[in-house]
């Protein structure tokens, strides 16, 4: 490890607002083809919000998982909020996955993001179809729901693949400060 110097830290700064500008690309470019199309298309921003909140610290994904929850409300014609809480809730419990016990494999990212979107696909339909008692309303589950829910499994291989190249390129690499240098005790090995 070396110390970050002055122009690293300029670096780090660049490569972070432009790997946050991408980001905000990528999840306005997902609200735009979830607007656009027919009725069976997959949820993009759910598999974007757990991908992002995955390399970022805890309120970077509380608040990506907010905003792509109030994006999905919008595109749905959900009430407003109520996917906001459910995927900002769903970040935040995958960040903490990521950070403590997972390591940021593909397999990984992808049991993840299948959970996630069942559930959020499950809710959905359980607030606003199976709860009202209709008639024949487990075929809305499954020729919609579950349809949906695996166009969103299939494209988070590609969304997957997407933010790979992106943390790739402009994620910081992480550098001792002059602090965390002086404060590192390294023990010596004990030889025999």
């Amino acid at each position: 490890m070396r110390i970050r110097t002055t122009r690293e830290q300029n670096i780090l700064r660049i490569k972070t607002s432009l790997r946050w500008i991408v980001y905000y690309m990528l999840i306005f470019l997902s609200f735009i083809i979830m607007t656009s199309g027919t009725l069976y298309k997959p949820i993009l921003l759910v598999p974007l919000a757990i991908g992002i909140a995955i390399n970022n610290n805890i309120y970077a994904a509380a608040v990506t998982g907010a905003l792509c929850g109030f994006l999905i409300d919008i595109s749905c014609g959900k009430l407003f909020g109520y996917n906001a809480v459910i995927l900002a809730f769903f970040c935040i419990a995958a960040n903490l996955v990521f950070e403590l016990y997972l390591r940021n494999r593909f397999i990984n990212f992808m049991i993840i993001t299948t959970v996630v979107s069942y559930i959020q696909c499950r809710l959905d339909y359980k607030f606003y179809y199976q709860m009202w008692g209709y008639e024949n309303v487990n075929r809305i589950f499954v020729k919609v729901y579950l349809r949906v829910w695996i166009y969103t499994v299939i494209s988070a291989v590609f969304i997957y693949l997407v933010l790979n190249l992106v943390n790739r390129l402009l994620m910081p690499k992480e550098h001792l400060t002059i602090e965390e240098a002086f404060n590192t005790n390294i023990q010596p090995e004990n030889r025999r």
